[in-house]
């Protein structure tokens, strides 16, 4: 089963059972590189 499809039943079954549905597979990608990018500057400048 490809992502898509896992994502179109996955919310097929969050739509059936009055739940929200879940995010689109991706959606995450920009707001978890830039959370690690900030994390690397952060070790970088501890550093003696």
């Amino acid at each position: 089963m490809s992502i898509t499809q896992q994502h179109l039943f996955d919310a097929y079954r969050a739509r059936s059972h009055a739940a929200p549905e879940p995010p689109a597979p991706g959606s995450g990608y920009l707001a978890l590189l830039r959370a690690a990018s900030a994390g690397w500057r952060g070790r970088r400048s501890r550093r003696p």
